[in-house]
């Protein structure tokens, strides 16, 4: 349970960082410091995501599906 709360916080902080950096592109280009400050805070998130998705799945936190 701890594992998904951290997994959906994740998500949660990364679609706010995507917000901000939106906010600061269509507020001008004087604030374009701010939003490529956003969308690197974005990138670090997701790469931190992707890797606590791949030790979930290697301490068997998750289990991946298989397709049919």
């Amino acid at each position: 349970m701890v594992f998904k709360m951290l997994v959906l916080a994740l998500l949660a902080c990364i679609v706010a960082s995507l917000a901000k950096a939106m906010f600061h592109m269509s507020s001008g280009p004087d604030q374009s410091g701010d939003m490529v400050r956003a969308l690197t805070w974005r990138i670090s998130l997701s790469l931190a995501l992707f890797g606590i998705l791949m030790l979930g799945a290697r301490l068997h936190l998750i289990v991946p599906h298989g397709g049919p």
